[in-house]
């Protein structure tokens, strides 16, 4: 029994390192650069990007850079900047910067903020939580407001499915604009996002009715269908509650931060320097 666990443990470790050396990237004088290095790389440079997504040419650059990093680390060694007194100086503050920040980073992630006290929050602040209105829509545009009275006229004694339909067909043969091949389809829209001329006239209608007049916008004159459209509604709890519960952390994490401070200071002995010089005048 004892010799199957070592050998277990032996064929982990084989594993493992092969996995190791399958995210080494290139060796420089020893030296293994990974691609863990290189996405803390790009994330320092564009936070949303991932490494193992970028083009290969782009993968070869970062990879090129951090060779280029490294060599140049070396230099600087074998040159002594690392025994230069300004070199020391500057340790010692990133060492501070780091303890500071590490502390924060502590303070933070010991926050704690309960379900029911994001429930209470999103209650109580229901307002910041509200979906906007929105609506689907279609339009055949053209460059003539004849044309487009004469498209209203041929759609106007027509109702529901055959409406639709007639509607779809005419965006596909007369609309210039470049949702006609698609029936006209403009998709989900809110509010405020379409050109205030089209907005306006688009809102007014009902489910299911056309423009009466056309629609003149700066891009020519609009025909207006509208699918459906749905009034501003509560974003459930769920999809909001991770931000919730983020943002409470922050407020409690500023607050401790806060009543720290001020009680090291209470505690501190914190001499101004213009108070120093001006007791020495005196």
């Amino acid at each position: 029994m004892l010799k199957l666990a070592k050998t277990s443990l032996l064929a982990l470790s084989i594993i493992t390192s092969a996995a190791l050396a399958s995210d080494i990237l290139v060796t420089v004088n020893g030296k293994n650069i990974t691609k863990q290095d290189a996405q803390t790389f790009v994330k320092s440079q564009a936070p949303q990007a991932n490494f193992s997504e970028l083009k290969p040419e782009e993968q070869k650059m970062i990879t090129d850079r951090l060779v280029e990093k490294q060599l140049f680390t070396e230099l600087a060694a074998k040159e002594g900047i690392d025994k230069k007194p300004e070199f020391q100086r500057n340790m010692d503050k990133i060492k501070e910067e780091l303890l500071v920040n590490m502390w924060m980073k502590e303070q933070l992630d010991n926050a704690v903020v309960s379900d029911s006290e994001a429930k209470e929050f999103y209650k109580k602040n229901a307002a910041q939580f509200m979906g906007k209105a929105t609506m689907h829509a279609r339009h055949i545009l053209v460059d003539a407001e004849k044309t487009a009275q004469e498209i209203i006229d041929t759609l106007k004694s027509l109702k529901g499915e055959a409406l639709k339909t007639k509607f779809m067909e005419l965006a596909k043969t007369k609309s210039t604009g470049p949702s006609g091949p698609k029936g006209g389809d403009l998709g989900t829209f809110t509010k405020g996002q379409m050109v205030p001329e089209f907005s306006k006239a688009a809102w007014a209608l009902e489910n299911g009715n056309i423009t009466t007049v056309p629609v003149k916008t700066q891009f020519g004159y609009h025909v207006i269908y509208l699918e459906t459209k749905e009034d501003a509604k509560p974003i459930a709890y769920e999809t909001v509650k991770d931000k919730i519960v983020t943002s409470l952390k922050q407020k409690q994490f500023a607050a401790k931060i806060s009543e720290v401070a001020k009680e090291l200071k209470s505690k501190a002995k914190i001499v101004s320097v213009t108070e120093t010089a001006t007791e020495t005048k005196k």
